[in-house]
């Protein structure tokens, strides 16, 4: 069987309009997750769709969002609705980290707590506005008072990056962020929830 990212990257290859030969993918491919940034148009994701999921089956397709705090009320939209009328019943995740990491004038790669936490809402709005499920989120987090992300309750600040600046790759929340983080998101899913009552 081939590798899932492999398949992926083909695929999304394929649908860009690059030149590259079809895959064949086998009955038997496990759940599978594709990041959408917000550069996919929705043909292109229905076509991934049709190439992952053509069946439809609940639950085998993760769609998880990576566009940024800027692009997600204008790229998501459009996206959400296509693939709901479709009938395809996918899995939205958003990815609120990399979509919005930029580097720091101290050369370190950070994000800005306010634009994880405004891409979330971003993400909860749009579900809201569509009638669709906001799924889950994926973050990068550590349970230890890191200082790799700008902002959040005890302000860290751009200057407070070299402190506890241990991540080897991607930076990650520190414990206050993802705590006000998850406070924010179930404020926002419980909102949802109130929406889906008024349908």
């Amino acid at each position: 069987m081939p590798r899932l990212d492999r398949v992926v990257t083909l695929l999304l290859q394929q649908t860009c309009g690059r030149e590259r030969p079809v895959v064949d993918l086998p009955d038997d491919l496990p759940l599978a997750g594709v990041v959408l940034h917000d550069v996919l148009s929705a043909p292109d994701v229905l076509a991934l769709i049709e190439a992952l999921d053509p069946d439809h089956e609940p639950g085998r397709l993760t769609l998880i969002t990576r566009m940024g705090a800027r692009r997600i009320r204008q790229a998501l939209p459009p996206l959400v609705e296509k693939v709901a009328a479709s009938g395809a019943a996918v899995v939205w995740v958003c990815d609120p980290m990399h979509g919005n990491t930029v580097e720091a004038a101290s050369g370190h790669k950070t994000r800005y707590f306010d634009d994880v936490l405004d891409e979330v809402a971003g993400f909860f709005e749009v579900h809201r506005a569509l009638g669709t499920h906001p799924g889950g989120i994926h973050i990068e987090f550590a349970g230890d008072d890191v200082t790799e992300c700008i902002g959040g309750g005890h302000h860290n600040a751009e200057s407070d990056l070299s402190h506890r600046y241990e991540t080897t790759c991607d930076p990650r929340l520190n414990r206050s962020q993802s705590l006000d983080l998850a406070f924010r998101v179930a404020e926002l899913y419980r909102h949802h929830l109130g929406a889906e009552g008024d349908v």
